[in-house]
């Protein structure tokens, strides 16, 4: 439903250090952000993570969904990401 552009960046997420230390949080509340992510990665659907989280509104997490969408696709096709490589098979440092 593209609800991150219909909806200010401010609208869905805060930060403020009187607010778990700056950690990004889900407008209107003190959910942090990266706890949507988790759930997901844990295999978590999007309902338990709101049904865990009922403060967070749907359109909220989804934004929040499309935003990192936006900003990775956004990345893919920029003239610095080398398409070709593997990350997988990067070395680390």
């Amino acid at each position: 439903m593209n609800y991150y552009f219909k909806m200010s960046l401010s609208k869905i997420i805060s930060i403020s250090e009187e607010v778990l230390g700056g950690t990004p949080v889900f407008f209107g509340t003190r959910v942090p952000v990266i706890s949507l992510f988790e759930h997901l990665q844990n295999g978590i659907s999007l309902k338990e993570f709101l049904e865990d989280f009922p403060s967070v509104k749907k359109k909220q997490a989804i934004a929040i969904l499309e935003f990192s969408l936006s900003n990775i696709l956004s990345i893919s096709n920029s003239s610095n990401f080398n398409k070709n490589e593997n990350p997988s098979r990067r070395k680390s440092a």
